[in-house]
């Protein structure tokens, strides 16, 4: 059957693209209030995306232990609820003329906290929503919303920060968040909880998680080329918003469009990866996806106004495409290939690992912005995404046209 007629499957889908959608309009709307309205210099733009994916390394492995202790939606639903009131304070005290950057590095990393629940929670909430059978097809239609929210998001973002204010911008993201909820508390999935042992500690649980991601011949090379392309993408985080509206001075509704540009690529690549994993098989896929189109990103440093924002935006369209057709690939593999008890750690442990390197990223961008300059800091981030797949030409990955079955690996 397929998951357009799946009911539980539409609201978790939905709900997921609700919060997406609203989670990158404040990932422009935040930047563009801080170095707009708030003075940011590059490292503090490093520091606020650094705030914004810092959770994943302070709580990420505990996360993964949580769920896999008790049931998924209602923390997925608390989240939601959670980053509405913490989204919602900016507009706030923006409004009461209390607003500063240390509120915005606040929210920034508490509703990170949420947002690792809520992600943890849902890829490991899906194979018992779908089937292990429906994963592909699940992980591509996720992806593709995913893909058209970055798409669709800066855009929205940038027209609201012109019309509105960036203060206004970010209170549509905090009732994204309260649809959300109410969209997943209506699933009727009864999810079933494994039984604890008492006698285990939250440690040995995070350690069995990690345990199982480090010592996977094929999830080891994946974990190394997520986490080097995310260290590189936080990179570019840092200083996009800065470099599209001080240094080539372009207005917010420019700036939300140059990037929307760019991720639209993401939904395309949702909408194929289907196509390519039945063509060149998983194994390939994540090889060649990256590979292709990692070296596009060289043009990045290439942008000027006018015109020449175009090489911008094929450059982040080159890795919105490679990245989503490899994460449709990679994503499906390891949740088919953990066994259930495991997939809460397993989820969050890889999350550590390569969504960690993403704060990391950010202060790294902040650094050289100050130090070498915006365009140079291009130049650097180009030169890791053509790097990244490197990982998987040394691993036993590039042999394989289909990954295996869990009992061959």
């Amino acid at each position: 059957m397929t998951l357009w007629r799946h009911r539980d499957f539409r609201l978790l889908w939905a709900g997921e693209s609700v919060a997406q959608v609203g989670i990158m309009i404040s990932h422009l709307a935040l930047p563009l209030l801080a170095a707009t309205a708030l003075g940011a210099t590059p490292w503090e733009m490093g520091l606020l995306v650094a705030a914004e994916r810092g959770a994943f390394l302070l709580i990420g492995l505990p996360a993964g232990v949580l769920l896999d202790r008790v049931r998924r939606l209602p923390v997925m639903i608390g989240a939601n609820l959670a980053r509405f009131a913490l989204i919602a304070s900016i507009p706030a005290a923006w409004a009461a003329g209390v607003l500063t950057f240390g509120h915005l590095l606040a929210v920034a990393l508490l509703a990170g906290v949420a947002t690792v629940l809520f992600d943890v929670g849902y890829q490991s909430v899906l194979p018992a929503v779908v089937g292990r059978a429906g994963l592909v097809e699940g992980n591509a239609k996720l992806e593709s919303t995913r893909a058209a929210a970055e798409a669709a998001g800066p855009a929205m973002g940038g027209g609201l920060v012109q019309l509105a204010g960036a203060a206004a911008a970010v209170l549509l993201d905090a009732v994204g968040y309260l649809v959300s909820a109410a969209l997943l508390a209506r699933m009727r999935t009864r999810e079933t909880v494994p039984p604890r042992d008492p006698g285990r500690t939250v440690r040995a649980e995070m350690a069995e998680g990690l345990r199982y991601v480090l010592g996977h011949r094929l999830l080891r090379p994946i974990v190394l080329c997520t986490g080097t392309a995310n260290l590189f993408g936080g990179v570019l985080a840092a200083v996009s918003v800065l470099f599209l509206s001080r240094e080539l001075r372009q207005p917010p509704a420019v700036v939300g469009l140059v990037l929307a540009a760019g991720s639209a690529a993401g939904v395309l690549a949702a909408v194929t990866a289907g196509a390519w994993i039945r063509r060149l098989g998983q194994g390939r896929t994540l090889v060649l996806a990256l590979l292709a189109t990692g070296p596009v990103a060289l043009v990045l440093p290439l942008t000027t106004p006018g015109a020449g924002l175009a090489w911008f935006a094929l450059g982040t369209a080159a890795v919105a495409y490679g990245g989503v057709v490899y994460n449709v690939a990679q994503v499906s593999f390891r949740q088919a290939v953990c066994p259930d008890h495991l997939l809460g750690r397993m989820n969050a442990s890889i999350r550590f690992l390569v969504w960690g390197t993403i704060p990391l990223g950010g202060l790294l961008g902040g650094a050289l912005g100050e130090l070498a300059g915006l365009r140079a800091t291009l130049l650097v981030t180009a030169v890791g995404f053509v790097l990244c797949p490197v990982w998987l030409l040394v691993s036993p990955l590039r042999r394989l046209r289909d990954l295996p079955a869990p009992a061959q690996t």
